[in-house]
């Protein structure tokens, strides 16, 4: 999908979606900030939206700072950080943030998400799961594949739009296999299709 296309395409979505988009490594940057500022501000910054970003490969801290330049407002955007613990940068932690010690804790995660759910009552809510490559690291894929298999469908029954990005050079891949049973639509993103 073309890059200016990725905003439109996520308008498109209903609530109870889920979509994983799919990144070129050798372009992971430029995709990467494209995927986050459809999401951030083309969608997320829609009236009553509110969305629940899950860092699992870049720090909130990192992604809050692109967040601001892409004039995000703080009361918009909020943070389950599985990453800054293990990556030893949780020296200033934010107050949109909540830190879980490792990406192992797939429950916490789950937690949080509902918690923040609940708490933020905006009439569309969005959650972004950076990356299902990251999570595969740290857990046997069986355990994730449960994990995600119940975490989207807890999201798609409230009506919450669910997006995952993973990086992928083959289709084929076991990962990749995983996420097509468990998301509505895969895109590829800069590779003008789907």
């Amino acid at each position: 999908m073309p890059l200016v296309d990725i905003g439109e395409r996520l308008r498109g979505l209903t609530g109870g979606a889920a979509v994983a988009f799919r990144l070129d490594p050798r372009e992971y940057a430029d995709q990467y900030f494209a995927v986050l500022s459809a999401t951030l501000r083309d969608i997320g910054s829609e009236t009553d939206t509110h969305t629940i970003y899950v860092s699992v490969t870049n720090p909130a801290a990192l992604v809050w700072s692109l967040a601001q330049a892409l004039d995000v407002k703080q009361d918009r955007i909020s943070f389950v950080d599985a990453i800054s613990h293990i990556m030893m940068n949780y020296r200033d932690p934010l107050p949109n943030a909540s830190y879980i010690e490792s990406p192992r804790m797939l429950e916490d995660i789950m937690l949080r998400v509902e918690y923040l759910l609940r708490r933020n009552k905006a009439t569309r809510a969005i959650v972004v799961i950076d990356s299902v490559n990251s999570l595969a690291i740290h857990n046997p894929r069986d355990l994730l594949s449960e994990f995600f298999h119940i975490m989207l469908n807890n999201l798609k029954s409230r009506q919450v739009l669910a997006i995952v990005l993973s990086v992928s050079e083959d289709a084929t891949s076991e990962l990749d296999q995983m996420l097509s049973l468990i998301v509505d639509e895969t895109i590829e993103v800069g590779r003008g299709g789907n």
